[in-house]
């Protein structure tokens, strides 16, 4: 993608919008061919990229949701494709002369920016129905945890007000406690419900924790009835919405994995240590390995190259990069906590990190960018891990 870009005729800048993009195409001269507002229409775009000359760079500032029909048709028509990470294009806008936030100037900085400095730009994983079917079922997972974890914390902030003495006790990772909670309330409602009540709906749980958590509502101080009143409708529906976020998050995880079954990259990246199904899915449907000439590019675009800084005589210091895919960069590093305690070389790194002087964190990253090597040949050459 790169190279597309330092080689390009003209590049079409595109700062999309949801009815409307502001398109901004300009040739390696400078000159400005369209400057103008473009529909967000199949008719409008095919129109817009049928007028520009084979090669040129189509490049956005958006690549999913509003920005994916202007992919879609600029592919299409056979034009190449980039995008340009929001904060990228917001450091970019400050070398430009002015200060306005308007379509009209984002475009001009979308376009001029690639045709200046080809490394911000980011490829956009290319089109194969089923990777956008697991992309889509990603993205709603997503979602769902994103909603899971709201609803958790108002639900323990409706219990910590209530007792917190059983707020300390709740489990919302398991079944048995939203089940309970589900049907019976908060803590008040689960002790009038009784122990009969409370048996029937927890069968198979470990009932040492849950006796321990009614017992410690039974001797608290019970609030008016006025709030148990408005407190029991709301925690049963906060426990039902975790239930079946979690149910929903695990149907799609089933999907996923089902539909990458037969992709010899996704089975490939199983046997590294360390990678499970959902880090494995996730490398599959986010990273195009063709676009990455080595593992460096890699490391950046998953946000795990170390930045270093360094001016003059001043000493250098290394710390961790804030940009890339947050999303690959958080499943990288943390999938390997499993690491630390193993005995194979990933786990034997990870002590000498330790050893000189690293914390759990820095170790953990220093070991995701080890890894990240194997991925990025195991990913470009399909083959199995072998330690």
């Amino acid at each position: 993608m790169l190279t597309e870009a330092a080689t390009c005729a003209a590049v079409i800048g595109l700062d999309v919008g949801k009815l409307s993009h502001w398109a901004c195409h300009v040739t390696r001269q400078g000159e400005v061919l369209r400057n103008e507002p473009v529909a967000n229409t199949e008719h409008d775009l095919d129109g817009l990229f049928a007028q520009a000359e084979a090669g040129t760079l189509v490049v956005v500032d958006q690549v999913r949701n509003i920005g994916s029909l202007a992919i879609s048709r600029a592919r299409l028509a056979g034009l190449p494709v980039a995008y340009l990470p929001g904060i990228a294009a917001h450091g970019a806008a400050k070398l430009f002369a002015g200060d306005a936030k308007t379509d009209e100037r984002d475009a001009a900085v979308i376009a001029k920016t690639a045709l200046g400095i080809p490394d911000s730009l980011l490829p956009v994983p290319k089109h194969d129905e089923r990777l956008e079917a697991a992309r889509s079922m990603a993205a709603q997972g997503s979602h769902m945890a994103a909603c899971s974890t709201r609803d958790k914390n108002r639900l323990r902030s409706i219990l910590l007000e209530s007792c917190p003495e059983f707020e300390a006790l709740a489990d919302l990772a398991d079944p048995h406690w939203l089940r309970m909670m589900e049907s019976l309330g908060g803590p008040w409602g689960i002790v009038d419900a009784g122990k009969a009540a409370v048996g029937a709906v927890t069968r198979g749980a470990n009932r040492a924790r849950i006796d321990a958590a009614v017992a410690a509502a039974a001797s608290s101080a019970r609030p008016s009835e006025y709030r148990v009143m408005a407190e029991n409708p709301q925690v049963k529906v906060l426990a039902r919405r975790i239930r079946e976020s979690a149910e929903e998050a695990a149907r799609l995880d089933a999907e996923i994995t089902a539909l990458l079954a037969g992709d010899e990259t996704y089975a490939c990246l199983l046997t590294i240590p360390g990678i499970g199904p959902r880090t494995a899915s996730e490398l599959v449907i986010s990273i195009d390995i063709g676009d990455f000439p080595d593992h460096d590019h890699l490391a950046s675009y998953c946000g795990i190259a170390p930045r270093n800084r360094r001016s003059g005589k001043s000493i250098s210091s290394v710390s961790s990069s804030r940009q890339g895919n947050k999303r690959l960069k958080n499943l990288l590093i943390f999938s390997c906590n499993s690491l630390s305690r193993s005995k194979g070389r990933f786990g034997d790194y990870y002590r000498s990190c330790r050893e000189r002087g690293m914390c759990h964190g820095e170790a953990l990253k220093a070991v995701a960018r080890k890894r990240l090597k194997v991925i990025y040949a195991i990913m470009r050459d399909k083959v199995p891990y072998s330690a």
